[in-house]
């Protein structure tokens, strides 16, 4: 591709492909008013993931990263764009064809302690999906549940516990072997170790690592932690405000970093390598999504912007083979 060559997943090979996706939420104007707005959370977003790849997402807070988690798996619907998953496009899919679908996808939560029912045993945590389809139930799902539970690093006798009965790590490895239950071909993980002290961290992460090695998934992997995104990504997508501002493949984008916002990431994170020389100290805050600015997303940040910025919004381009930036001055 030439220079100025535009991203266009290629949904040919792709497992999951996302193109101009656009998501919205109707929020109150404000606490005194009925009027509603709406919140621009995705804003024509386009990514692709490859089988058995992990594709990270990384951002600040509230840039749309986890609500592109729940679309990619259909917790969530776009208000428009396309999204596909094994060819299929997910909006078309109903009744026993997304059943089935959504046997093939799964996510890990974010909050270990929130996300599991406290009322169910272990055994019939893991095993939900089974039984809902049809796959294994009694003696045999016991049996098949203390298996995974061991293979995720708890005992066989954990399956007869209940969540309240483990520590937060303990926990999302629960969590990890219900996604892992039905062998699915695509796992989200939503922040899946944000909630958990670093030495635990570190176990869990290699515990996905070993996983997507063994079982052949592919991760899309949200996180707002640069070390984590780093260590377990092939890709990795920078959104900021709806948007992504730069994609590319992993150790890449993290030493040589194309687009401000991407080095202003990396220079709060110096020990990652590959970070400007200079720190630099991004002024006031994220635009509103009610209200995001003309033109760049980040310019009112942003220390390279120009008067130019405020007025065209960038397209998401080719700045060196594999790496695409939307940036006017990169």
């Amino acid at each position: 591709m030439s220079g100025n060559a535009v991203y266009r997943p290629d949904a040919n090979e792709a497992l999951l492909t996302l193109v101009n996706v656009y998501k919205t939420f109707p929020v109150r104007a404000s606490f005194f008013s009925a009027e509603e707005v709406r919140v621009r959370a995705v804003d024509g977003v386009s990514l692709s993931l490859q089988p058995g790849k992990t594709l990270g997402l990384v951002g600040e807070s509230g840039c749309g990263k986890s609500t592109m988690g729940k679309l990619a798996i259909r917790l969530l619907d776009p208000d428009s764009g396309t999204i596909r998953f094994e060819g299929k496009d997910m909006a078309r899919l109903a009744g026993e064809e997304l059943r089935g679908m959504r046997r093939r996808m799964q996510i890990i939560f974010q909050d270990p302690y929130s996300s599991l029912n406290p009322r169910m045993k272990v055994q019939d945590i893991v095993g939900e999906g089974w039984f809902v389809h049809g796959l294994a139930r009694g003696r045999e799902l016991r049996d098949k549940a203390a298996l995974l539970l061991e293979r995720v690093g708890l005992t066989a006798e954990a399956r007869n516990k209940y969540p309240h009965e483990f520590s937060g790590g303990q926990r999302q490895r629960i969590g990890i072997a219900r996604a892992i239950a039905l062998s699915p071909r695509l796992i989200v993980a939503d922040e899946p170790v944000s909630a958990l002290d670093v030495s635990v961290q570190a176990q869990i992460l290699n515990l996905l690592k070993g996983l997507q090695e063994e079982y052949g998934m592919a991760y899309l992997f949200v996180s707002h932690d640069l070390r984590v995104i780093r260590h377990v990504s092939d890709h990795v997508a920078v959104m900021y405000s709806g948007k992504v501002m730069e994609l590319g493949p992993s150790e890449e984008l993290f030493s040589r970093p194309s687009h401000p916002y991407t080095r202003s990431l990396l220079s709060a994170a110096p020990m990652l390598g590959g970070a400007p020389a200079e720190h630099i100290v991004l002024s006031g805050d994220i635009p509103s999504p009610v209200a995001p600015p003309p033109g760049c997303r980040f310019h009112t940040r942003c220390f390279r912007a120009r008067k130019f910025c405020s007025e065209c919004s960038p397209l998401l381009r080719e700045v060196a083979p594999g790496r695409f930036a939307a940036c006017h001055f990169v």
